[in-house]
């Protein structure tokens, strides 16, 4: 069974939903509380909009944990037996999310202690989890230097971009799914064995991969490279940094990239950990992470501004494309999909 995002139930969801932080008890939100999150500018946006303005005057002291999310998973998983863990809130994709939960390490959540999540849409809300932001991976491309422009994911990893294509090392699940979609013409997200035959021909015609968000960023930025797959809303925080790059919404289909928080069994401060769910879902950090990072808010109750939902959001006929990723199948392939990213795509 595949769990994703869906399109058609989320539109069904939209309600109304309002800020609920105060009111909520005070004392129990005092303390320390550490957050497992990915460093960059993620996590500068979950102190600006998150952690400063709404959790620092409740009491609560936030300490970020910041790793990639492989390392993080790994530590969460060595310590589910333990009485105490590590960190009272991880941040994990909705993937990543799914993966833990079957491995009985997070909080089946009681909804009644977030009061923000009752505007929450629907497919964003898990039973161990919620939905903070989404967006939805698309082509990325200078269109000063690529002046065709691309159509879908199997013209963004056609080998004739050669040193001028690049790939992200943190995003290979996503680069796997479309890739299955430019190998099947659109009708499967999860053909790997095609998908590693089109990024190998990728590969070999000397496509680079870079470590990090941040680290293609900058080669795009000077040039190094011209073309890759990334975000939307990725794309949204480049060209307001100035950076020369152009989207396309994939012919294929658009998967979707949800982030979101979750508790682990063990936390430590689960009081603090529901306050900062909460506080995720408060309107005003989700209108600011739209604004600061191109995500789209989780919360059906905000409303964006014109210009800003035209930027970060989807047209109709676009919206029709966006497919939710199996989540099960990811999770089960995972190993051996990052064995064969490491030790022979990487290689």
């Amino acid at each position: 069974m595949a769990h994703g995002f869906d399109r058609r139930t989320a539109i069904k969801g939209l309600a109304l939903g309002g800020s609920a932080l105060l009111g909520w008890p005070a004392l129990a939100q005092q303390g320390r509380l550490v957050v497992g999150t990915w460093g960059g500018d993620y996590a500068q946006l979950l102190s600006k909009n998150i952690e400063t303005p709404l959790l620092k005057p409740l009491g609560l002291e936030v300490v970020q944990d910041q790793a990639a999310d492989a390392p993080r998973r790994s530590k969460l998983l060595a310590e589910r037996r333990l009485p105490r863990g590590g960190t009272d809130v991880q941040a994990l994709s909705g993937d990543n999310m799914f993966e833990m939960n079957e491995n009985g390490a997070l909080l089946a959540l009681d909804y009644a202690r977030l009061p923000n999540a009752a505007g929450l849409i629907p497919s964003l809300k898990y039973a161990y989890g919620v939905g903070q932001i989404y967006s939805g991976k698309v082509i990325v491309f200078n269109p000063q230097n690529v002046t065709t422009r691309p159509a879908s994911f199997k013209d963004a990893f056609d080998p004739k971009f050669g040193s001028k294509l690049g790939f992200i090392d943190i995003q290979h699940r996503y680069i796997l799914t479309a890739a299955s979609l430019a190998a099947t013409g659109g009708t499967s997200m999860t053909a790997f064995e095609p998908a590693k035959a089109l990024l190998l021909a990728a590969k070999k015609g000397g496509a680079r991969i870079y470590p990090t968000n941040e680290a293609f960023a900058q080669a795009l930025k000077s040039g190094e490279i011209d073309i890759g797959i990334m975000w939307k809303a990725r794309a949204v925080q480049w060209q307001k940094a100035g950076i020369a790059c152009d989207a396309v919404a994939a012919s294929e289909g658009i998967p979707m990239y949800i982030s979101g928080f979750a508790i682990p069994k063990n936390a430590p401060n689960k009081d603090g950990a529901y306050a900062y769910l909460n506080a995720a879902l408060d309107p005003a950090a989700q209108l600011a992470f739209a604004t600061d990072m191109g995500y789209n808010p989780s919360v059906s109750s905000v409303v964006l501004p014109p210009d800003l939902r035209t930027r970060v959001g989807f047209t109709p006929e676009e919206e029709k494309r966006l497919l939710g990723l199996d989540f099960e199948a990811l999770a089960k392939n995972d190993a051996a999909l990052k064995d064969w990213w490491d030790k022979v795509f990487k290689a």
